[in-house]
């Protein structure tokens, strides 16, 4: 994987809400660096530059420069804002380039199924990412998973997903994509909301017993309405 070049400068008063609010204005990030048994570094980032990194895949290596220091890094975490969904920290995490690593690779699913395209069925993923363990320099963009010769009852497993230089830590048997009837999917999604709807159910009938109970209680404690007598 091309290893990439970002400029970050240190940061004093790390935590400081006032600070942060104003480094952001300024379009830099607040961002840590830790790992490899070296104290942690708290940082900025230019915004633009960063983004620009970022669409060249999650899992780019990081030449990270700030003051005299040089580490290699990746992305380890990045927080957004709950509403705005802008970049508000990040966190790198120092690697070695000759220590393997675990990380989250992206699934890029190609073709069309057969049992789609001539069967009539419907395809679901069943995953969308695998976690792998590799050399930083092996660490692929994403991983493609070619699904055109799935029939209806066909699927693809983890073992299915040859790779070279990686190792896939996920379970060998999981089920990454399959083919399915559009009936099983009508079923399935019929079974759920039937299952959704049958406790509301439950309880709307128990709240319509007890406010029937309350009534009656009620008529049984008004006191009996007297006749009048008749007239002489």
């Amino acid at each position: 994987m091309e290893q990439l070049s970002l400029n970050a400068l240190t940061r004093e008063n790390a935590g400081v809400k006032g600070k942060l609010s104003a480094i952001r204005n300024q379009g830099q990030i607040p961002a840590v660096v830790y790992g490899s048994e070296k104290n942690s570094q708290s940082l900025t980032v230019n915004e633009k530059e960063f983004i620009a990194i970022m669409k060249k895949g999650h899992n780019a290596i990081i030449k990270l420069k700030y003051d005299k220091a040089e580490d290699s890094v990746i992305v380890k975490e990045i927080q957004r804002h709950v509403v705005s969904g802008k970049i508000i920290h990040v966190d790198f995490y120092r690697i070695s380039m000759k220590e393997k690593i675990e990380v989250k690779v992206p699934l890029k699913f190609v073709g069309e199924a057969y049992g789609v395209k001539t069967q009539g069925g419907i395809i679901e993923h069943d995953m969308r990412e695998l976690t792998v363990k590799c050399l930083p320099a092996d660490i692929p963009h994403e991983i493609t998973v070619d699904v055109s010769a799935l029939k209806i009852g066909d699927s693809v497993r983890v073992k299915d997903l040859k790779q070279d230089k990686i190792e896939i830590k996920e379970d060998a048997e999981r089920i990454v994509a399959s083919v399915i009837t559009a009936k099983e999917e009508v079923v399935e999604k019929a079974a759920a909301v039937a299952e959704g709807a049958q406790e509301p159910e439950v309880i709307a009938k128990g709240k319509k017993e007890e406010e029937g109970a309350a009534e009656a209680g009620k008529e049984a404690a008004k006191p009996a309405e007297k006749k009048p007598e008749p007239k002489k």
